[in-house]
């Protein structure tokens, strides 16, 4: 059993990096894109399942090694459990989830069976209209669903401090349970918990998790996703 840690390929590499200029998430994404093997093409055998985690710099890993981000975590957690999956870490620091929106099909040229969506955090930390987050998370769940209809959807709920007023930032913790509930999709209730605004798990900017706010991440994620796992994939509606 392997389990490889994957970014894009050349095409949407070229479209990411045109569209983001953090020098350090775009040295991450093309060092993993180079190194990263294409599944040879089934023939007798099932394709491989893959575990698609979409979102910005925290999935990313901003600022600690790629093997140190929570979806590479994951994909250690996969391998001692001895689950067969292929992680492909789809993260690029600065994305909103319009800019999400917009790239999702790139990211959906190939099938995939979880599809774990990180996105919404820097559209609450520049104060954006929550309508359109909302729209903009809907658009790219409704895109999953058309197309890799058979893939179980992870939605990652995301929480704010009340810069923009305490209104903004309970309507924002919100969404996500409306949007999952709307949806019936898995819901993560809070990516950061236990991770958000403790200094020692945060990097200088207080935003970013360290290594060790990673390894929380992912026994967050890890909490949620192992028993969809254990199931039978479905075909939704």
């Amino acid at each position: 059993m392997r389990t490889v840690l994957s970014l894009l390929s050349g095409a949407l590499l070229c479209a990411l990096v045109s569209c983001n200029s953090d020098s350090q998430t775009t040295t991450q994404t093309t060092a993993a894109a180079t190194t990263a093997a294409q599944p040879p093409k089934a023939t007798s055998k099932a394709a491989p399942q893959t575990i698609l985690f979409f979102g910005n710099s925290i999935t990313a890993g901003y600022g600690v090694e790629p093997e140190e981000a929570f979806p590479a975590l994951i994909g250690q957690k996969l391998d001692s459990a001895g689950l067969a999956y292929t992680i492909v870490n789809a993260g690029l620091s600065g994305e909103t989830t319009a800019g999400g929106r917009n790239r999702v099909g790139w990211v959906l040229r190939q099938p995939v069976s979880v599809f774990v969506l990180e996105l919404g955090g820097n559209d609450g930390l520049r104060g954006l209209p929550l309508p359109d987050t909302r729209r903009n998370l809907q658009a790219i769940i409704d895109t999953v669903r058309r197309r890799s209809p058979q893939a179980q959807i992870v939605l990652a709920g995301m929480q704010i401090p009340p810069n923009m007023g305490p209104d903004y930032a309970t309507q924002f913790k919100k969404l996500y349970a409306e949007l999952a509930q709307k949806n019936q999709v898995k819901l993560i209730p809070f990516l950061l918990e236990g991770v958000g605004g403790v200094r020692k798990l945060n990097q200088r900017d207080g935003i970013h998790p360290t290594p060790a706010g990673h390894r929380l991440v992912a026994r967050n994620v890890w909490a949620v996703l192992q028993p969809i796992l254990q199931q039978p994939a479905t075909v939704a509606p």
